[in-house]
């Protein structure tokens, strides 16, 4: 095969996303269901470009845009896993996939391949600005469908404020204005009824 045919298998393969559900429900005219990851991943794209003053002076917007992008291709072969699953489902999760990212990756010719392998590994890492502000949006915007959606998956799962507020110091960490803006989803929710108080 040559370069554009393993090209053009890569695209056909990324194009499956469409097909992985999450747990997070969409709602609006028309809607009124699961979000899939390739929605998810195009709704990052969007927020890196609106949302890129929030992010750390010096921040490559061209590589966080890369990044959740691809962040989850993955999940073609390992699926979505709740952000609120016990720890041990990470851990299998993580495992998954790191094997799927061997094989989708390798779709590619072999340097354009390790390109995409490596910015899906710092995006993992977490270590870079880019990773930080990009896995900030990654963790923002459930929150926001959750807020616009009457409660979501916070509601279904009788997740409470603490373990969302465990997951607004990612976001913190990549930008701290967007941090505040999670702070505050998480007070209009509880406000609102849409999510539980931390237990006494």
């Amino acid at each position: 095969m040559d370069r554009l045919d393993h090209q053009l298998r890569f695209v056909a393969e990324a194009g499956r996303l469409k097909a992985v559900l999450r747990q997070t429900v969409l709602t609006g005219p028309g809607l009124d269901r699961p979000e899939n990851s390739a929605e998810h991943s195009w709704h990052l794209a969007v927020m890196a470009l609106v949302l890129a003053e929030h992010a750390p002076p010096g921040t490559d917007l061209g590589r966080v845009t890369g990044m959740v992008l691809i962040h989850d291709l993955v999940e073609i072969d390992a699926g979505d896993l709740f952000a609120y699953a016990d720890q041990e489902l990470q851990e299998r999760q993580e495992i998954a996939e790191r094997a799927a990212a061997e094989r989708i990756f390798a779709l590619l010719p072999a340097e354009q391949g390790s390109v995409l392998r490596h910015l899906w590994e710092e995006f993992m890492a977490r270590q870079s600005p880019e990773a930080k502000f990009a896995r900030a949006l990654d963790r923002l915007q459930p929150m926001l469908e959750n807020l616009s959606a009457g409660g979501g998956t916070w509601t279904r799962h009788g997740v409470t404020a603490d373990k969302v507020l465990a997951k607004v110091a990612l976001i913190e960490d990549g930008s701290h204005s967007l941090g505040n803006l999670a702070r505050a989803v998480v007070r209009q929710a509880v406000a609102a009824g849409f999510l539980a108080p931390a237990p006494a």
